[in-house]
């Protein structure tokens, strides 16, 4: 009777050179892929740990990128990942450990390379609702502003009231009085009398 040994959860971290991460990070994942499907382990997840800078060069690198990685394996063929990581040339080590106790919850947390780009995503988030929000302000200003205006505009065309209307019906109707340009009968009869020439008794 064939025993079936039941395969345990395995942690590996590789590390892998942040220039080649950067530039080719499709490649760097095939990369790792390959190597764990050929020692036949059933991957669970591959996630971007983190970037950052090495305690010591290691293969002329200061820096590199750290890949998580969960798999179940028999642990028959970890040692073959082991070496097919030293044949590589994008993966440069990889460090792997049982962790059978892990549940989903854990191995689904956030790591630092997550939550660094949760964050960005929520200040660039919060940065475009502060800038919607500045401009919906402006809009509304500008809005009021141009009430405001046409407003004003709208008073300047009432008519007036019905007492200015009033007033000007009459200076329009009322006729001025005749200037005092005629002079009195007394003023006509003596001015006729000087313009004729007086006859003397002796004509």
């Amino acid at each position: 009777m064939e025993t079936v040994t039941k395969k345990k959860l395995y942690e590996a971290m590789f590390l892998v050179d942040s220039a080649d991460a950067g530039s080719d990070w499709d490649g760097v994942i095939a990369a790792i892929t390959k190597t764990l499907e050929r020692a036949e382990v059933d991957i669970v997840s591959i996630t971007k740990w983190d970037d950052r800078r090495l305690a010591y060069e290691i293969k002329r690198k200061a820096r590199g990128t750290y890949i998580l990685c969960y798999f179940r394996s028999d642990g028959q063929n970890n040692p073959q990942i082991e070496t097919a990581v030293q044949l590589s040339e994008k993966i440069i080590r990889v460090l792997i450990l049982c962790v059978d106790w892990m549940t989903d919850e854990d191995i689904e947390k956030d790591t630092p390379a997550t939550r660094d780009e949760k964050e960005k995503q929520e200040r660039a988030a919060a940065r475009e609702a502060a800038e919607q929000a500045k401009a919906g302000k402006a809009e509304a200003e500008a809005a009021e502003e141009a009430a405001a205006a046409e407003a004003v505009a709208a008073a300047d065309k009432v008519p007036p009231p019905e007492e200015a209307l009033e007033a000007q019906a009459t200076e329009v109707t009322q006729e001025p009085e005749p200037a005092a340009t005629t002079e009195s009968a007394e003023e006509k009869t003596d001015d006729s009398e000087e313009a004729q020439p007086k006859v003397s008794a002796d004509d």
